[in-house]
């Protein structure tokens, strides 16, 4: 919350509006446990069991790992797991109108730990919180309601866009290879293209010290960036194979995330030294037969992604390989129609990233609008 508060208004703190409340439930504890009342965790809805800790509707926050400080609101005879926090308006404080309040902090500032983030209520309950008469507290509640009603329903606007966007391209590029025209030829990938896995190394400042592409560089890019590359050790000597050069194409190998096997981007200009990370594996073309960039925008189609992956391996993680990619049908034209697909493409999506951008940076800007109608509402503007 901003630091400017209304003259006139009383001020107390977080603390003197709700009461802390503790869960000690786990879902291994209540495993087998079932009944009538819902137990809450950070993703909503956990499970039914056959007790409740709360007797009224009440509010939680996420107090242990991922989503610190969410807020969330429960109905009566419910409760959460230990990883979030009872937060009970006390008599006289509006539900809405704590919450409103709660969403206005920012707990990144209360944040404690690294590898699991927390916070503490002894941190944050000193946040300055306006002790007003619980008509006034409605009457701020219903302006905010009706504001962020109408923000919700442009950001959905704004989020449907997006994803249209982005479909269409999909479209048009899975059609641009499903509509073939005569000439058309299919070779294996294998028969035109080497495969390389990427290399292990060390962060420890022994072996020849060299610049790694890894799947971090990936993201939503078409071409592998040049610049502010993460440097590496390897425990051995470096030779031209082992480096990347313009027209390869690296797609990730296995990951943790599985929506990201199978993504790929095209090296498209000489980098200085560089070598690709084991999660990921390099495609050399060996044949001038077809363009690098045409063979990155068929692999980047769903449809060959899925294929790619079915065709994978891995215990627990779908994985690429060697075999899959090799056995996979590339269907190509002529080289100068190859060309003429690729300016398309090219320009279609240069215009889809410009409206992937407009609406991503609307998106941002409603966010903070509801901040800034929020900072306003505890500052005392919107009375």
């Amino acid at each position: 919350m901003g630091s400017e508060l209304r003259e006139g208004w009383k001020y107390g703190t977080l603390e003197d509006a709700v009461t802390k409340g503790s869960s000690n439930i786990s879902l291994n504890k209540v495993q087998e446990d079932d009944g009538d009342y819902p137990l809450f965790g950070a993703k909503g809805f956990a499970k039914n069991i056959s007790f409740f800790h709360q007797e009224k509707e009440y509010l939680a926050i996420i107090k242990d790992g991922a989503g610190i400080g969410r807020i969330s609101q429960h109905p009566k005879q419910s409760s959460i797991l230990g990883t979030m926090q009872y937060l009970i308006p006390n008599n006289g404080f509006n539900i809405d109108f704590v919450k409103y309040f709660l969403y206005s902090i920012d707990f990144e500032k209360h944040r404690n730990g690294s590898t699991i983030p927390h916070i503490y209520f002894k941190d944050y309950k000193s946040e300055p919180f306006p002790i007003l008469e619980l008509q006034q507290q409605k009457q701020i509640v219903a302006t905010l309601d009706k504001v962020f009603s109408a923000i919700d329903i442009t950001k959905k606007d704004a989020e449907l866009n997006l994803q249209n966007t982005k479909e269409l391209f999909e479209s048009y590029l899975q059609s641009v290879f499903e509509n073939r025209d005569e000439g058309w030829e299919e070779k294996k990938l294998g028969e035109i293209a080497t495969f390389r896995n990427g290399m292990t190394f060390s962060k420890n400042t022994n072996g020849t010290k060299t610049q790694i592409l890894g799947v971090k560089n990936f993201k939503d890019s078409f071409f592998a960036p040049a610049e502010n590359l993460e440097y590496v050790f390897i425990d051995r000597k470096l030779n031209d194979i082992d480096f990347l050069s313009s027209g390869d194409i690296l797609a990730v190998r296995s990951n943790g995330n599985p929506k990201l096997i199978g993504r790929t981007i095209l090296i498209d200009k000489n980098l200085e030294k560089t070598i690709h990370s084991g999660f990921t594996i390099r495609i050399k073309l060996n044949s001038k037969i077809i363009l690098p960039i045409y063979l990155c925008h068929y692999l980047k189609t769903k449809k060959t992604r899925e294929r790619l992956v079915k065709s994978g391996n891995g215990v627990g993680i779908k994985s690429l390989n060697q075999g899959s990619l090799s056995s996979l049908l590339i269907p190509f034209p002529p080289f100068q129609t190859q060309q003429k697909i690729v300016k398309k493409l090219n320009t279609l999506q240069e215009r889809t990233k410009k409206l992937e951008s407009i609406y991503t940076q609307k998106l941002k800007n409603l966010d903070e609008l509801k901040k800034s109608m929020l900072q306003k509402a505890f500052n005392g503007e919107l009375i």
